[in-house]
């Protein structure tokens, strides 16, 4: 009996033995688990965001980096990224790579994931508290404010503009409009803004029938258009208002910039349809945002605020090299889709 007893000790020692070296094999292998956490999952430009995210996993495979990539379907679903924040810090992820939807809302999931010692880097986005540590983004502000500028030269100094506004409480598109706003306010006093309080809203449908509704009081008797200029401050408000115009008939009579890239707003701009598009850089900022989380958590020092860079795209400067990588990102590649 005793001896029985004896190797069932020795079994359930051995045990224990495996199950921790399994654990600790599976922790090595698997170090960093780092949630990035978009705004929305069906757009180019989180597409190009994912791919980035994916590019620093595959770099930082030797470290045991894990990039796990949920985020709601559409863009206006608060309450379905807080929800996937909450069940991250329940599942307590090593850090959280987070593009906030409202910069109000997820306040309070990002200090709980900050009190659970979860770390959070903030994406293109901002938010309203200093719970994090790196807000890796565009300067939305500049980025505008270059739309602002570009569609200013190619009116000349003057004429009648309109901007469709994408949705409150989206603090990258809100500094967009506002850098656009000032900067025609502040140096060029002859261009007029007839319209700049429409929103478009989270998708393509909604921004469309907002565009047609923003542009038929605008309608000539004879099929122009009473305003000279266009400015939408994303990819859903910047297609949805390139149909809108083509569906009636407008598309190259009107000056027009956006925001963003897209394959039909690469088109638009070959054609002539759209005059400027201002790029990000979306797989650099899905790239820095998870290696800035692992520098971190490695207890390197990283910057509080890491600019990604933005630039215009022209009917003119499209096909050089550098702006083409912009205008049409690799994100397949990465993703692994044909």
């Amino acid at each position: 009996m005793k001896k029985a007893l004896g190797v069932v000790v020795l079994v359930a020692i051995a045990a224990v033995f495996i199950a921790t070296g399994c654990e600790r094999r599976g922790k090595s292998r698997d170090k960093y688990r780092i949630a990035v956490i978009p705004k929305g999952t069906t757009h180019i430009f989180w597409k190009s965001i994912h791919a980035g995210a994916v590019k620093a996993e595959q770099e930082l495979q030797d470290l045991g980096v894990e990039v796990i990539w949920i985020g709601p379907l559409k863009e206006d679903d608060r309450e379905s990224q807080i929800k996937v924040v909450e069940n991250f810090i329940t599942r307590g992820v090593s850090g959280i790579v987070l593009a906030p939807l409202d910069d109000m809302a997820l306040c309070m999931p990002v200090r709980d994931a900050v009190n659970n010692g979860i770390p959070v880097v903030i994406i293109d986005s901002g938010l309203k508290s200093e719970d994090y540590v790196s807000f890796v983004a565009t300067d939305n502000y500049i980025g505008g404010s270059k739309g602002g500028e570009h569609l200013a030269k190619i009116l000349d100094g003057k004429g009648k503009v309109i901007m469709l506004r994408y949705q409150e409480g989206s603090a990258s598109t809100m500094k967009r409009e506002q850098g656009f706003l000032d900067v025609l306010k502040e140096k060029y006093p002859e261009i007029e803004v007839v319209s700049a309080n429409q929103y478009g809203g989270a998708t393509t449908e909604s921004a469309y029938l907002a565009s047609q509704n923003l542009l038929a009081p605008l309608r000539t008797a004879d099929g122009g258009l009473t305003i000279d200029g266009i400015f939408c401050p994303n990819e859903s408000t910047a297609f949805a208002m390139l149909l809108a115009l083509q569906d009636s008939g407008l598309a190259g009579k009107v000056k027009y910039v956006g925001f963003d890239s897209s394959e039909r707003l690469v088109k638009g701009l070959e054609t002539g349809e759209i005059h400027g598009l201002v790029l990000q850089d979306p797989i650099n900022m899905g790239y820095l945002g998870v290696k800035t989380m692992v520098k971190h958590l490695q207890g390197e020092k990283v910057d509080k605020r890491i600019d990604t860079g933005s630039v215009v795209a022209t009917p003119e400067n499209m096909n050089d090299p550098e702006m083409k990588k912009l205008l049409e990102p690799d994100y397949k590649k990465w993703l692994k889709e044909e």
